[in-house]
């Protein structure tokens, strides 16, 4: 849908195009290291972010995710290490990595005396844009975010969520390409949640290189396509969030008559969970990947038991997260063993219950041969 002035409200206002000699937009950091004092805060940070895809930088509070993020937005100067943003050094040349990067940190930052108009138009005119230009954009960003009605009122008067919008139309003032978002969904209502999903969603298909970090994987999980991993001031695993046939893990399944349903596991011998709290006719099972869930499910519907839902239990960044605690939890003495402050709640609820039957393999062989 587009206003009358022009802006795309799938996405935001684009105000010139790209210029013919942006560089690639991607972001690289290799052996990243930062000290405070007697705290190391990062220590060998390795991270790759590629244009095109949303990749979320996910850990504990404490983890060094914004010390990261500072570095790479070249606020802070790394004792060691090389990084590359649009490939511009921001140690040596933050003039060249700021031009081509948006930051927006977990806090706006608000000048008491400035209109949220004016905050935009000074930041435009900061990045070198004309003070027309300025003006223009900062008009097509307000209303992109739905902030026009406050356009004239001080910023500091905005709720947190109004905020935060405010920031995103401050980074992407300058059109950048590579876009550092600290905690972005922080106060937002879920409304304003989903346009921001949205948003990010329609930049990085435009080829934009996003790094989203947050402790909540619920946040990142409807937004990413890459997720990597830190914990106390490392980078511990890396995870394609949208490779295919990742789907193994916990199912809960639903069914109008949870007797049959349970026969047909029995039968089958699929290992399965009730667990408290829970409705009483739907039951858990774990499933090694999509294939083996597509064919249980098959399997319960050709047996006749009606199913009415089949779905994960944990999203896809909360499975893979689980998946590296327990690879970490074997080697627990290995650095970021045991990453447990992270907000998984909802991936906590597939704790308890007992299992029932045997092997959960078993019904795949079966199945087949009736086939």
């Amino acid at each position: 849908m587009t206003t009358p002035g022009g802006v795309d409200e799938s996405g935001p206002p684009a105000a010139t195009g790209l210029p013919p000699d942006v560089p690639p937009s991607g972001i690289t950091a290799t052996g990243v290291t930062r000290r405070f004092r007697s705290v190391q805060a990062l220590q060998g940070v390795d991270l790759m972010a590629p244009p095109g895809a949303i990749t979320a930088l996910v850990g504990p509070n404490g983890s060094g995710k914004t010390t990261l993020m500072l570095v790479l937005a070249s606020l802070l100067r790394p004792d060691a290490g090389s990084v590359r943003i649009a490939g511009a050094d921001p140690a040596q040349d933050p003039a060249a990595v700021r031009r081509h990067t948006g930051w927006m940190p977990d806090t706006l930052g608000v000048w008491d005396a400035l209109t949220a108009r004016e905050i935009l138009e000074m930041m435009g005119r900061l990045y070198g844009l004309d003070r027309d230009v300025a003006r223009s954009r900062a008009g097509q960003l307000l209303e992109w975010q739905e902030l026009s009605t406050l356009a004239d009122e001080p910023a500091r008067v905005l709720s947190r969520g109004q905020q935060q919008r405010l920031s995103l139309a401050r980074a992407v003032i300058h059109e950048p390409q590579v876009l550092l978002l600290d905690e972005p969904a922080s106060g937002l209502d879920p409304g304003s949640r989903l346009r921001l999903r949205d948003d990010l969603r329609q930049m990085a298909a435009a080829g934009r290189t996003i790094l989203v970090s947050s402790h909540v994987l619920s946040e990142l999980d409807e937004m990413a396509d890459l997720a990597v991993f830190m914990q106390d001031g490392r980078t511990v695993g890396v995870e394609d969030l949208g490779s295919d046939g990742a789907t193994g893990g916990r199912y809960l399944i639903t069914a109008l008559d949870v007797c049959d349903l349970l026969t047909v596991l029995e039968r089958y011998s699929v290992a399965y969970r009730r667990q408290p709290g829970r409705r009483q006719d739907s039951v858990s099972v774990e499933v090694n990947s999509a294939d083996e869930a597509a064919d249980l499910l098959s399997t319960l519907v050709g047996e006749g038991v009606r199913v009415v839902a089949f779905t994960p239990e944990a999203s896809r960044l909360e499975t893979a997260y689980l998946e590296l605690d327990r690879m970490r939890s074997v080697a627990p003495d290995a650095p970021g063993a045991g990453l447990d402050d992270v907000d998984r709640a909802d991936a906590d609820r597939t704790d308890g219950g007992a299992d029932g039957g045997a092997s959960r393999a078993s019904w795949r062989t079966d199945r087949r041969e009736d086939r």
